[in-house]
């Protein structure tokens, strides 16, 4: 790619980052309004599966928000509402989008939830945010660099396993009747092996954590692309890591792959790694 392409590219990418925290400035006021009041939550799949009404008007006024300033795009969002889909087959840009990741902690007065939205061209991420509407930080992302609250973030090196902080929503209920008594057990080695251990149930807003420096590592294994895909981007572009979990399916790219394992610039933690394995075994047999 010559550099006026690559100019261009990189140009394209923050337009995107800028829409995206547009997008989601727009969704944090519906969503700090309506935080600790008289929320409604419906099932979807199981009592732990939570979804209320905020997350669908806050999907419409991101999804409003994008295809406006993008009429070339179309949006992949966990609550699919009307227009999301329409524009798929000449859409250039794919938007994926959480309108609330971490929907429990929202709906029981948690303050650790947030918007996640990802931007990405010929499946490759090219531009993110996710911004938390209790704190008001905004993480985001363009093809160079990431951001909080507008300045770029300056990676710096994590320390070793067992000074480190890790952030999990393992295991989960699903994942306790898929693993059984190895999820247990890897989290009280986690315990163990890491500083701290911090079950705070938001994917996308632990992955920021991680770019930001504030959290050394984030696993999961039971997650969605529209979960990690802002967070994967971001932890990358603060010079951290982002490997998905495949499980043995092929072709998937990392963010849609259904388990993770990020950290922060430097680390190299064993205890994930082994995790990441014992899991892979147990689950394909292999």
């Amino acid at each position: 790619m010559n550099d006026q392409r690559v100019q261009a590219s990189t140009q394209y990418a923050e337009e995107l980052r800028l829409s995206a925290l547009k997008a989601a400035r727009q969704s944090a006021e519906l969503l700090r309004a309506s935080f600790r009041g008289n929320v409604v939550a419906e099932h979807k799949t199981n009592t732990h599966d939570l979804v209320t009404d905020i997350d669908r008007q806050s999907q419409r006024l991101i999804t409003a928000s994008l295809l406006s300033a993008h009429p070339d795009s179309w949006v992949l969002g966990e609550e699919q509402v009307s227009g999301d889909q329409g524009r798929q087959a000449a859409g250039k840009v794919q938007w994926i989008v959480d309108p609330i990741d971490g929907t429990s902690n929202f709906v029981h007065g948690v303050a650790f939830f947030c918007i996640s939205i990802a931007a990405a061209i010929d499946g490759e991420l090219v531009a993110a945010a996710i911004l938390d509407p209790v704190s008001g930080d905004e993480f985001s992302a363009n093809s160079t660099a990431a951001f909080l609250n507008g300045q770029v973030l300056e990676p710096s090196a994590r320390p070793e396993q067992s000074r480190a902080n890790l952030m999990t929503d393992y295991p989960g209920a699903e994942s306790m009747l898929k693993d059984g008594d190895l999820a247990l057990e890897l989290f009280g080695q986690w315990i163990q092996d890491f500083a701290t251990v911090r079950r705070k149930v938001c994917a996308a807003l632990a992955l920021a954590h991680v770019a930001a420096g504030w959290c050394d590592a984030t696993i999961g294994f039971d997650t969605k692309v529209w979960d990690v895909a802002a967070g994967a981007h971001l932890v990358r572009m603060a010079q951290g890591t982002f490997r998905g979990l495949s499980y043995g399916q092929a072709g998937l790219a990392d963010h849609y792959c259904p388990g993770f394992i990020a950290q922060g610039p430097g680390a190299d933690y064993p205890s994930l790694a082994t995790a990441a394995e014992r899991i892979h075994q147990l689950r394909t047999g292999r």
